[in-house]
């Protein structure tokens, strides 16, 4: 064949292959983008009713806005003092302009809701100077006010108001931590008896691992029998673990109310066989709540370990005990290293899902065993302090990444296998 045939058909067996793998990228191009297109309501649903409640949240601990949206000229005016001693007069007509707007606005109340979360006492001191300023102007705001109220000749009073008109704040992170700014301007921690939520998340973690690892005991075995079980008795069994899935969660909590209580199921039982004297406390302490929180976790952890023993060939163990391996060494050394994957994907789960339980400890623990949750929940439903949750939440998000982490540098959780 002469040189010049051969390079015409190389070059266009060249243009071919080029042609063909631009044909097939842009192919697979349309097909993304149809699938992109299918996904997408699911992708907005879980942008508008999952994620963007929570970055919202999480916003809210950062955020001070209840004094620049209802006293705006106040919020200026405190960003320009210079935070020394008492502001002059032209503030404090500000001020008294300020809480007369919002007195009529109607947000007069959520700035001093705002300002009682930094001191104690401070929505009376609004209160009370609102009703006092009339339409007629003093000679001078500055005695006028302080004569309704001395408090307001106290440098404190004025650096709380300039704190809570700057926006963004660290105010509510610090709180968080038990934490504050003190009028130095330097960052210290609050007094050991004013202390709560550095305790709270210590606890929180804690109920969490001990109940992360009462699953894995108790559910580490019962995932063992029902993957070696015939399938026909595995099956039956699994209904027991998954019938709890079919019922609320507040219903299991409640049957375990009636169960510990003191003239419940099991003190009665324990009585009726004479092995106590009186009533076991089981309940409105940390064993109702262990009891509880592990019997709702406990087949997360079953079918994590589960879906892996599945897929674990038998016949390792019994090349083990050919070879001499006594059955509980090659147990030990052949059988459980290989369910290792299910066993950290389901001390995970169990742990996170742990970390933000609310109604079993609400219902089954006692004044010592508030989880993180339960404070939460008590700053926006009862105290309405959306950033000291926002806080919270934040704090329990970073703590729940760092686990992951923990977790995927330990066992690898993004290359675990479900069977």
């Amino acid at each position: 064949m002469p040189a010049s045939t051969h390079a015409t058909s190389s070059g266009a067996h060249t243009n071919a292959s080029a042609e063909g793998l631009a044909s097939f990228r842009k192919v697979q191009r349309r097909a993304s983008m149809r699938a992109l297109w299918l996904a997408l309501p699911l992708i907005v649903f879980l942008l508008s009713t999952f994620i963007a409640p929570i970055a919202l949240l999480l916003a809210r601990s950062v955020q001070n806005h209840e004094i620049s949206d209802g006293m705006p000229q106040l919020a200026q005016a405190l960003v320009a003092w210079d935070g020394s001693g008492v502001p002059g007069e032209s503030t404090f007509a500000v001020l008294a302009s300020g809480l007369k707007q919002a007195r009529e606005s109607g947000q007069l109340g959520t700035i001093a809701r705002r300002m009682n979360f930094a001191q104690p006492e401070f929505r009376s001191l609004l209160m009370r100077s609102a009703r006092a300023v009339g339409d007629e102007a003093p000679p001078a705001w500055k005695p006028a006010l302080i004569a309704i109220d001395e408090r307001w000749n106290s440098p404190e009073t004025w650096r709380l108001l300039k704190r809570a008109a700057t926006s963004p704040t660290p105010d509510y992170l610090l709180a968080g931590m038990d934490a504050q700014v003190t009028p130095q301007g330097v960052i210290a921690s609050l007094p050991e008896n004013a202390s709560v939520y550095r305790a709270a998340f210590v606890r929180t973690i804690t109920i969490s691992a001990t109940v992360t690892l009462l699953c894995l005991v108790l559910g580490y075995p019962v995932a063992w029998l029902l993957a070696n079980l015939p399938e026909k008795q595995s099956n039956r069994l699994m209904l027991f673990v998954i019938v709890p899935f079919w019922t609320s969660l507040l219903v299991r909590t409640t049957a375990w109310y009636v169960l510990l209580q003191p003239g419940g199921v099991i003190n009665s039982l324990l009585s009726g066989l004479g092995l106590t004297t009186h009533p076991v406390p089981l309940i409105f302490n940390r064993t109702g709540v262990l009891i509880g929180m592990t019997h709702v976790l406990l087949p997360y952890m079953i079918l994590a370990i589960y879906s892996v023993m599945k897929g674990v060939p038998p016949v390792y163990m019994r090349a083990a005990k050919s070879l001499g391996a006594h059955p509980f060494t090659a147990f030990v050394r052949v059988y459980i290293p290989q369910t290792l994957p299910g066993v950290g994907a389901g001390c995970f789960l169990v742990f996170v899902l742990a970390l933000g339980y609310y109604i079993t400890p609400s219902l089954l623990g006692g004044a010592g065993d508030e989880m993180i949750s339960q404070l939460i929940a008590m700053q926006t439903n009862t105290q309405l302090n959306w950033g000291l949750a926002g806080a919270l939440s934040a704090f329990l998000v970073i703590f729940t990444a760092i686990f992951y982490f923990i977790f995927n540098r330990i066992v690898g959780i993004d290359r675990l296998r479900f069977g």
